[in-house]
């Protein structure tokens, strides 16, 4: 059985940082219901490379984030669908938003409603900024998390910076913030049968793992540094060119280092009095690499990574993303998990990457289409046929 079995979540979230909370609920197991206006739906679903699928409302982006759930279609503005989404609240585990600060309580289905009907529920609101403070109510994309954070500034070099990452790292950190508190909540509520309110800020969620960088700064009083490719804890620890492309090495031991001379056949480098010590090649960092590369550059990437893993010095090639899903490491490990997209053909997702002995996680259904489950979920609250299509004709559903 899964972990979270019988446990029901109400997504209301778009997008990604909620959809992504919500995903990993789904993928252990929870039975998540996608509740989503019924125009359109989440708008990840016009969200995609693949304008046939836009215009379907699948697309990629939505396809990406939302396995293992059902969707129903309800305008939760009207006092109708209101009503009907107090009735799912009632017997719900979770509730997952990422609305503005405020937005649940104008439309009456806030934390406060929700726990005098409910009081075990466990109620996770995602924001840019948080439920308080004085940026709480500004719009917050993932770009402007990332300026905001200092992440964009502590990445690129002294040619290129700002630089911002190339995913939405602040959402999907965001996420899987949200994700591992509600787990908590809901272990809290098995030991005292009380639910919460939860408020996760993606501006929160991305400075802690800044942690190294930061605590240089808060602790050690040390500007961060731009040095690209480079990492600042060691050297030789960073990305240098080899002679079909480049390698990462992390030599941070220092019997790593040492090693690195014998693996490259450049011994007398130990006893250079520039590199002998840790903090000394990092001092001298801007004479080393030459030095490195002058060497790395007489073979290939793979010829180099074999030998110097071999005397257990971490390193590796630097794949395109489409190499990177096809290595055999992560076909091993099914990281990516197929599922059937009707009218559309079968498709590659990201599963549950956390492995589990006895409760394992498994994609099981694909994304929904908009509304699929609008049978299902209202008429096992006892809305018959024709009462759906009167709520239909309204747009309450």
């Amino acid at each position: 059985m899964s972990i979270l079995a019988g446990i029901k979540v109400l997504d209301l979230t778009n997008v990604l940082s909620g959809p992504f909370t919500t995903l990993h609920l789904a993928l252990l197991g929870a039975d998540v219901v996608k509740i989503e206006n019924p125009k359109d739906g989440d708008l990840a679903r016009k969200l995609g490379i693949l304008p046939e699928l836009n215009k379907r409302l699948m697309g990629t982006s939505f396809v990406a984030q939302n396995c293992n759930k059902k969707s129903v279609t309800l305008n939760t503005k009207s006092p109708e669908g209101r009503a009907l989404f107090l009735r799912m609240a009632k017997d719900a585990d979770v509730v997952v938003e990422n609305f503005r600060p405020g937005v649940m309580d104008r439309l009456g289905i806030g934390y406060q409603t929700l726990a005098a009907l409910n009081p075990r529920l466990v109620y996770c609101a995602i924001s840019g900024f948080g439920q308080t403070g004085p940026d709480a109510l500004f719009p917050a994309y993932d770009q402007i998390i990332q300026g905001l954070s200092g992440e964009m500034s502590v990445n690129g070099d002294e040619r290129l910076s700002p630089l911002r990452t190339g995913f939405p790292v602040c959402d999907t950190v965001g996420g899987l913030n949200a994700a591992f508190a509600v787990m908590a909540a809901l272990f809290h509520r098995e030991r005292t049968g009380e639910g919460q309110f939860i408020d996760v800020a993606l501006l929160d969620s991305i400075m802690p793992l800044m942690g190294w960088v930061a605590a240089n700064l808060l602790i050690g009083k040390q500007q961060p540094v731009l040095m690209g490719n480079d990492n600042f804890t060691a050297a030789p620890s960073g990305t240098f060119r080899t002679a079909d492309g480049f390698i990462n090495i992390a030599a941070n031991k220092q019997e790593q280092w040492e090693s690195v001379c014998d693996v490259l056949g450049l011994p007398e480098l130990k006893a250079d009095a520039r590199f002998q010590e840790r903090d000394a090649r990092k001092k001298n960092r801007q004479a080393l690499t030459p030095l490195l590369e002058e060497r790395l550059l007489t073979r290939p990437t793979a010829a180099w990574v074999q030998a110097l893993n071999a005397a257990d010095v971490p390193s590796g090639a630097i794949l395109s993303l489409e190499e990177a899903l096809r290595q055999p490491q992560v076909q091993h490990r099914r990281v990516l998990q197929t599922v059937p997209l009707a009218g559309f053909g079968d498709i590659e997702v990201f599963g549950l990457t956390a492995q589990f002995a006895k409760t394992p996680g498994t994609v099981e259904t694909p994304p929904p289409t908009l509304g699929e489950h609008n049978a299902e979920i209202y008429g096992a609250l006892g809305l018959g046929p024709d009462e759906r299509a009167a709520l239909k004709a309204k747009g309450v559903i």
